[in-house]
Order: C-alpha cells, then sequence, then structure tokens
C-alpha cells in the first residue's frame, strides 16, 4: 500500500513555510520533469497570464477561486494551501516593482516569504534586521529581480553574494 506522499504527481513540489507565490512558482517550473516557464505555463492551463502576473506580484485582481482550482489541478497542493502563498485580503504589499528580502534568511534557506511584501513588514523577525530593496553596494544599487527567477544568490549586477548583503542589514 502507498502512502499519500508516494501517491502525490512526478510534478509535486511541497511548499515552504511562508513562501511567496512567485518563489514557488519559479521553484516549481525549474523542475528537472517540469523545465517551463510560467508565461507558457499559463497558456497550456488556459489561465492567459494569470502565473506570470502572479510571479510578479500583480495580484489586481486576486486570483479567483476557478484560477487556484486549475492551478490546483496540476500542483496538487489544494486550494487553501495555495491560498497561503498571497497576501491575505486586508494586507497590503509593496509595489510589485519593489521586491523585498532578507539577505540573512536567503542563505540560511533560498525562498522569498510572502510577508517580506507586506507593507506593514519593516524588518525580519527571525534576524531583526532591515529588509533590503536593492543591493546595499552604494556603487551598485541594483534592485532585486522578482523571486520566481533568482537563481544565483548573489545581485545580478556587481556580484555581490547575499551572505555579504546580510552583513550590510541594519538592525530595526
Amino acid at each position: 500500500m502507498m502512502s499519500s506522499e508516494e501517491e502525490r504527481s512526478l510534478v509535486y513540489l511541497s511548499p515552504y513555510s511562508g513562501e511567496s507565490i512567485s518563489s514557488y512558482l519559479g521553484r516549481w517550473c525549474r523542475q528537472e520533469v517540469v523545465s517551463i516557464d510560467t508565461y507558457t505555463l499559463g497558456k497550456r492551463l488556459r489561465l492567459g497570464k494569470t502565473l506570470w502576473r502572479w510571479e510578479r506580484f500583480y495580484l489586481n485582481p486576486f486570483p479567483t477561486r476557478w484560477e487556484l482550482q486549475k492551478i490546483d489541478k496540476l500542483m496538487d497542493l489544494g486550494v487553501d494551501r495555495l491560498l497561503l502563498m498571497f497576501p491575505p485580503a486586508n494586507e497590503p504589499i509593496v509595489s510589485p516593482d519593489t521586491i523585498r528580502i532578507c539577505a540573512a534568511c536567503y542563505t540560511e534557506s533560498p525562498y522569498h516569504r510572502m510577508s517580506w511584501q507586506y507593507k506593514s513588514t519593516e524588518g525580519c523577525e527571525h534576524h531583526r534586521l532591515r529588509l533590503l530593496s536593492k543591493c546595499p553596494d552604494p556603487k551598485c544599487g541594483e534592485l532585486f529581480p522578482i523571486p520566481g527567477k533568482i537563481t544565483v544568490l548573489a545581485c545580478k549586477r556587481c556580484g555581490m553574494p547575499y551572505s555579504a548583503m546580510a552583513k550590510k542589514q541594519k538592525s530595526y
């Protein structure tokens, strides 16, 4: 007899606690058995640009139950679990053009937390550090890419590793 975990689809990927939808979609699409971008996946599922918008935190309009059910059929997470990767309805997020991270967290466990995008979040509760929205090197200042596209833990412009960025984060 197979356990429920063994019966899951080959493309199942367990989400991390507090993981953002952008981070999860990026990890899911990069799996060797999947290897597809969110735009193409959305087209194949007849969701249009929906996944592409979610990956970039363009959440207006908020995901519908139908959209969540459609993606759940493929990812096998459950609609309630998928919803945990989005901000709560009453929690505004920073501009989708501003990706905020805790470099110390990313160095320890490389995934994006949805709570980092909340306007109400000042910093990382775990490390008690202010969040970064761009490379802290004063000669660089490159904005962070969308979490689904982060594959190397370093600034894409100057190459500063996230571990070095963590040392430049200020306490709060």
